[in-house]
């Protein structure tokens, strides 16, 4: 049944399911780089700071063994010497210990990032169910951390036992040593050895980490119909979103007739096409394109253009030219300011005409060049 399931889940994962999985802890992780880092830290610190510590060591240790008879027959003498020792040797320890933490700290940003979740803090009483915990053990992920433990062990047992022999005899000198020079030989000895196992794990880090980035991501794989699921769910499914589509254009649509009333001109195919326009001097440097459409549009804009007396003038190649090259708003093209303008004069002359009582005066012939980039479709 996994086996289907991992089969399936061939699609790597989604943003959402990643923050998802961060928020419930789930990131990728290895352990092997945070051990090596801490050792590496420990190794690095005893070496470089033996100096200090060796004194520090020595302060305490003659303060341990430096007092009077009276003293040593006070019974509290000897707690209040041991906190104060134990104080001391603290405060001696803090910047190793504080290298050591640093270490912890930011070996878990390397890969996975700093993460804090309650979730995974929850107990989780599934994973006491034995049968799940047998089937961990013969799962795939549960050979692989077998085959890493067994590695890790083999590295660092070599690398120890390389690490004794050349060092055997100079800890075997440390006896015949003074104490300052015994505490401080030691301490260097004991950093050497750390930053050997430290090297050792870290090159055992370096073929854990991509091994744990892509347990994480396999982990986290989605299925195509989870991947569809996901989308429907951030986005809305097809159906409301085209309804949401269709409800928006309606209302665009309803705008765009509401601003034929406003215009100054029609110009149409006859039939198949009608562009709106208007034009205010004072605050236009050409005419815009308030309404335009086709077929059914077309016909719905001529006819409230002739509700709302707006002229409307047939000019074929001219309303196929500003359908095709004008979006509602657009100023006209330059390329077609003298045939609109010959629309517009004729258009003023019309009201003219009807002001006085006059007749209406002979239409023009109207014509503008396609732009055959542009040239509408039939």
């Amino acid at each position: 049944m996994a086996e289907n399931d991992d089969q399936e889940r061939t699609e790597s994962p989604s943003q959402r399911r990643l923050d998802e999985a961060r928020e419930r802890g789930q990131v990728a992780r290895s352990r092997d780089l945070s051990g090596a880092l801490i050792t590496l830290a420990a190794g690095l610190g005893l070496y470089t700071m033996g100096g200090s510590l060796t004194g520090n060591l020595l302060k305490i240790m003659h303060q341990a063994f430096s007092f009077d008879s009276a003293a040593a027959q006070d019974s509290s003498f000897m707690l209040r010497s041991l906190a104060a020792q134990c104080l001391q040797a603290a405060l001696a320890l803090s910047p190793l210990l504080g290298l050591m933490l640093a270490a912890a700290v930011l070996a878990p940003l390397a890969i996975g990032g700093w993460t804090f979740s309650f979730q995974a803090l929850a107990p989780d009483f599934s994973r006491m169910n034995p049968v799940s915990g047998v089937a961990r053990m013969f799962s795939v992920r549960g050979l692989i951390e077998l085959a890493k433990s067994l590695a890790r062990v083999g590295v660092v047992g070599v690398v120890g036992v390389m690490v004794l022999r050349h060092q055997f005899a100079q800890f075997s000198a440390l006896s015949s040593e003074a104490v300052s020079v015994a505490i401080l030989h030691a301490l260097d000895l004991c950093g050497v050895a750390l930053i050997a196992l430290g090297g050792s794990l870290a090159f055992i880090a370096a073929i854990d980490v991509p091994v744990a980035l892509w347990q994480h991501h396999k982990q986290l794989r989605m299925s195509r119909e989870e991947l569809r699921q996901e989308a429907k769910d951030t986005e809305g499914s097809p159906e409301v979103k085209g309804r949401i589509r269709r409800v928006q254009q309606e209302q665009a649509r309803r705008r765009m007739m509401q601003e034929v009333a406003r215009a100054d001109v029609v110009i149409t195919n006859p039939t198949h096409y009608a562009v709106a326009l208007r034009y205010d001097d004072a605050r236009m440097r050409a005419p815009v394109v308030v309404a335009k459409g086709r077929d059914l549009v077309a016909a719905r804009i001529r006819e409230l253009a002739a509700e709302n007396q707006v002229p409307i003038v047939e000019a074929p190649p001219l309303a196929r030219a500003l359908h095709a090259n004008c979006e509602l708003g657009d100023e006209i093209p330059a390329r077609l300011y003298a045939a609109v303008a010959q629309v517009l004069t004729y258009v003023y002359q019309l009201r003219h005409a009807r002001r006085l009582g006059l007749g209406k005066p002979a239409t023009p012939r109207f014509d503008a060049p396609l732009d055959p980039e542009k040239r509408p479709k039939a």
